[in-house]
């Protein structure tokens, strides 16, 4: 089977990815254009969900799973009959193109169809997912003042099942917008309604993303219907190598800028795997047995489950059938070295293991895989094509092999519009443009490397430590942390002592096992060992639960603040903002 990347190579005229990605920063327009041309993609005004719908026929389009095993199956033709009727349902709300819709729904086929008739019709799409609290939905939904909301009545997770009605209630008093609420459960799809589609400008907004809204309100980042298509198309065709009737999943919430990356697959005629529930359980092999029985060829999960999957000593080969596995993509934060041993050890010697980054900021990604590489151990491969992705220091000049910001240096596609209400765009300007002038700066600490060309993400930079003015990053630590079995996970924060900054790290101790001096004495030298004297930190401290955004990532912003005994700015960004009050107070802060 030839990848995309190689016809896509021998299309351009080019001898490798080295020559193609060159080319491609350096005449962005006729890359682009050649994609457009590669992909079918139309130039002009055209209908988001009409793209992704065109290759839907009566072969399956999308199948569902959840960890009670409940399944579903839905063909093209399933899919379409829901967008039409769905869209009948909006224009009967007098929904126009503009308008926004919003979904506090599961990752499930619904969804899917529901997204692409709020597209159909020209409305706006925004959701979240049911585990987020009320305050949280609220500090979203009502800075969009949608017209609809759509959800679900209850959903399960972790084997309990949590009703809906009163968070409902409370989000729908405090967006008073919303002329009407619709519950998946009783929206008949059976009709045969007429599936029609607005054609709108590429520039027309398709989709609201949020930010953690850790320092905030979250950012409302409003993406563009033609920049979204064409970034992520080119994504999953040469990056990923989607192949026709290949099964394409990604463990994500509807709460999560991968839900909406997932759902363009579509537009690659990937069948979309989707799956609704705990990756845990009732066992670690949930996912893997959905894997084997679906035949998915390409499985996207977060770093933090592929460390948890090691840490309980399930190993999929040993299990599962895979052989139908070409590919394992892992984001959300970086990748560590270990987890990549383990994932060709555990789970498939030979498959592509793709770390990628990039963030809801541009719902795609800056830096990710080439299927015709050589991966390298605890490195993310290639910077995307069309980016011209650097990393550089302090006085804004490029470096190599040393730390410093990601950057975009040229213009792409999925650049956000801006944000919602951000009417003279200050607000967008100074959080991506204010750092180095005219130029992206997307707050990721990282390093490129001069011999392989790749990349390495040490963390958010405003999270980097900087005790004794030595700049560390956050996954530096974890990196090491994470081998260390007695512990399940940990946060690393830089604590303002005697006029400098102190490394403390605080850690949840894995079942069976207690915080000892002997557990830190393991921590330190194993840091001081594989890292640096540097990376120890001065503070070791137990805590039963590790903050955590809605959307997955750890606070540490959020820690930050406590211990310096001040009031986060938006706990309502927490999944579990309870777990706080561990870190306030805690007399050993107050010691040498």
């Amino acid at each position: 089977m030839q990848t995309h990347l190689a016809r896509f190579l021998a299309l351009a005229g080019k001898a490798d990815y080295a020559e193609l990605h060159a080319w491609s920063v350096a005449e962005g327009e006729a890359f682009w254009a050649l994609l457009r041309r590669y992909a079918e993609l139309p130039d002009g005004e055209f209908n988001f969900a009409e793209v992704l719908l065109r290759g839907c026929g009566a072969g399956p389009a999308l199948l569902y799973r959840d960890e009670s095993g409940a399944e579903e199956q839905w063909s093209g033709e399933d899919l379409k009959r829901a967008v039409a009727c769905y869209a009948q349902l909006l224009r009967g709300h007098g929904i126009i193109a503009g308008d926004r819709v919003v979904g506090l729904l599961p990752n499930r086929p619904e969804t899917v169809a529901l997204m692409l008739a709020v597209a159909s019709v020209g409305a706006v799409w925004s959701s979240c997912s049911p585990d987020f609290g009320a305050s949280g939905i609220i500090d979203r939904f009502a800075q969009l003042k949608p017209r609809l909301l759509f959800t679900t009545a209850w959903y399960e997770f972790g084997g309990k099942r949590f009703e809906l009605a009163e968070r409902i209630e409370e989000v729908v008093r405090a967006v008073p917008w919303i002329e009407a609420t619709h519950f998946i459960e009783g929206i008949g799809v059976g009709g045969d309604a007429e599936l029609r589609f607005e054609r709108l400008s590429p520039k027309h907004a398709l989709f609201i993303l949020f930010s953690s809204g850790t320092t905030g309100l979250p950012k409302c980042i409003v993406h563009s219907s033609g920049g979204t298509l064409v970034q992520l198309v080119k994504e999953h065709l040469l990056h990923v190598d989607v192949q026709p009737g290949e099964r394409l999943f990604y463990y994500t919430t509807c709460g999560w800028m991968m839900w909406n990356w997932l759902a363009v697959g579509l537009a690659s005629r990937a069948v979309l795997v989707l799956y609704h529930g705990s990756p845990m359980w009732p066992d670690a092999g949930v996912l893997w047995r959905m894997v084997e029985r679906d035949g998915v060829a390409h499985f996207g999960t977060s770093a933090k489950y592929l460390a948890l999957l090691e840490k309980s000593g399930y190993k999929p080969r040993e299990h599962h059938n895979l052989s139908a596995l070409r590919q394992v993509l892992s984001t959300g934060s970086p990748l560590l070295a270990e987890s990549f041993d383990f994932v060709w050890r555990d789970v498939m010697p030979d498959v592509h293991l793709a770390s990628i980054s990039g963030g809801t900021d541009i719902v795609s990604c800056f830096v990710l895989g080439n299927p015709l590489g050589v991966v390298k151990r605890g490195e993310i491969q290639v910077a995307g094509l069309g980016m011209d992705v650097q990393i550089w220091n302090e006085q804004g000049r490029r470096v190599w092999d040393e730390a410093g910001e990601l950057v975009c240096v040229n213009p792409f596609p999925s650049m956000p519009l801006g944000f919602w209400n951000d009417t003279d765009g200050a607000k967008f300007k100074e959080a991506y443009f204010a750092r180095f002038e005219g130029v992206w700066c997307h707050g990721d600490w990282a390093m490129q490397s001069s011999e392989t060309g790749g990349f390495v993400i040490y963390g958010r930079s405003d999270t980097t430590l900087n005790p004794g003015g030595i700049r560390i990053g956050t996954a530096e630590i974890y990196r090491q942390v994470e081998a260390v079995e007695e512990l399940e996970e940990a946060v690393a924060i830089g604590q303002e002592w005697k006029g400098d900054v102190r490394i403390v790290l605080f850690v949840k101790m894995r079942g069976g096992f207690a915080m000892d001096e002997a557990v830190r004495e393991k921590i330190r030298g194993r840091l001081k060992r594989e890292a640096s004297p540097h990376h120890v930190p001065k503070k070791i401290l137990e805590v039963g639960a590790i903050p955590r955004t809605v959307s997955g990532k750890i606070s540490e912003a959020a820690v930050r603040d406590a211990v310096h005994g001040r009031v986060s700015k938006n706990l309502n960004a927490l999944a579990n903002p309870e777990s706080i009050k561990e870190f306030t107070g805690r007399g050993e802060l107050l010691q040498d």
